[in-house]
């Protein structure tokens, strides 16, 4: 293996807030930082990503996919006639696979999370084919596994699981972003990892609010002391947004308000339904805002970022129920806001012990957790003194410096 220069990310899409998006563009950045050049091939691609190819089978809801994910989950028995159109599909994947490291003169493969869960069964398969017949150096970076989730438990391809999701073969290196994945890997596939957490570039703190920022308030609808409160996630299940409707009912304080930043993505309205009828009987209001929250803030067209609405809000909940880490904790975290949360298992595991301070919860919301928020706002010292400290500590252990210090040793331990 000779110098690693060029490196290409595959995955099923490159797009929006996932994620999987976000932490990809975080270790390009870190990557290019560092005197490499990146590349990119998937389903999906936005404008934030240069040197890219797209590959619209790629994508986990191209209509190919999705029905060969109807006939792998939920049953036991699978068609030959799946096996055959895998087989095809598979071999159509690794011939696009080797033309974008041909044409791009890539290094090293970084795949992200198209190793890790079943999303997209073709694809996990054609790389794994790929890397084991050109033992090209790849680094398959897990967000989640197929085991972490209830809908790939019953399956009738058992197979494809145990040869691609993840593979284990001598030119892959795993990276997981949270210890219990790490013991999991180890435990089920008997594969080392490296342990790299989600990041965020704390050495460069926010801009402040600036004019048109503060124009969000008013245009949503709030007065000078009202409270704005921001679930900053998707609209889905595991997010857990009762709770949060729950302390805003819960809020002695005028008009809380309750800001849902993002849609409901690709699982259905049904859950959005649920949380329009529990706002409605529990009078808490909520207000949907994906329609004006874009990747680049367009004034002409009233769009904003999610920074601005970050910046805009006075407390962030984050009740989620699981989550592969925690990106918007690392997000309320740098922009300095108080936190309401649910202790899901990898914050107990993973960033509770370094000893931030949140108003946290399991399991139900009590009028205790609301009266630590109340405090907290009635107090702004005190409430500075916390989002510092918490700064501090993310500084330390979720910053672009420790990927640095871990993704690029990887790197060069291919060479």
């Amino acid at each position: 293996m000779g110098k690693i220069k060029r490196i290409g990310f595959i995955s099923t899409r490159f797009a929006g807030t996932d994620g999987v998006t976000l932490e990809t563009k975080k270790w390009a950045e870190v990557l290019r930082g560092n005197g490499y050049e990146t590349f990119f091939l998937s389903g999906e691609l936005d404008r934030s990503f240069d040197g890219c190819i797209k590959e619209e089978i790629f994508h986990f809801k191209h209509p190919e996919i999705k029905e060969i994910q109807s006939h792998c989950f939920g049953k036991k028995h699978r068609p030959e006639e799946v096996s055959r159109r895998v087989e095809v599909l598979k071999n159509h994947m690794k011939r696009v696979i080797r033309k974008f490291v041909e044409e791009c003169g890539i290094d090293l493969i970084i795949a992200e999370n198209a190793l890790s869960i079943p999303m997209n069964i073709p694809l996990g398969l054609a790389l794994t084919e790929f890397a084991a017949e050109t033992f090209l150096p790849t680094i398959a970076h897990h967000h989640d596994f197929y085991w972490e989730r209830d809908r790939f438990l019953i399956t009738a391809c058992p197979d494809y699981l145990s040869t691609a999701f993840p593979p284990f073969l001598n030119n892959i290196k795993n990276v997981v972003i949270n210890s219990i994945a790490l013991q999991q890997l180890t435990f089920r596939k008997g594969m080392p990892a490296v342990l790299i957490p989600n990041v965020y570039q704390y050495e460069k703190p926010p801009d402040p609010l600036d004019e048109y920022g503060k124009t969000l308030r008013s245009r949503l609808g709030f007065g000078p002391g009202d409270l704005f409160i921001l679930q900053p996630t998707r609209v889905v299940p595991r997010k857990n947004i009762e709770k949060a409707i729950d302390l805003v009912a819960l809020l002695p304080l005028r008009r809380p308000a309750l800001v849902i930043s993002h849609s409901t993505g690709d699982e259905g309205d049904e859950y959005l339904e649920r949380i329009l009828w529990y706002g409605e009987k529990t009078g808490v209001e909520l207000i949907f805002i994906q329609e004006i929250i874009g990747e680049e803030r367009d004034q002409r067209h009233g769009i904003y970022t999610l920074d601005d609405v970050y910046k805009n809000a006075d407390l962030v909940t984050y009740p989620s129920g699981y989550e592969g880490f925690g990106n918007a904790f690392l997000e309320a975290v740098y922009f300095k806001k108080l936190i309401f949360l649910n202790r899901y298992s990898i914050y107990i595991a993973d960033i509770e012990p370094l000893g931030f301070e949140v108003a946290s919860f399991e399991g139900f919301v009590t009028p205790a957790v609301a009266g630590k928020i109340v405090y907290y706002l009635e107090n702004p010292e005190a409430l500075k003194r916390a989002v510092e400290r918490n700064y501090r500590l993310a500084l330390e252990n979720f910053s672009y410096r420790l990927l640095e210090t871990r993704l690029v040793p990887l790197v060069r331990s291919f060479e």
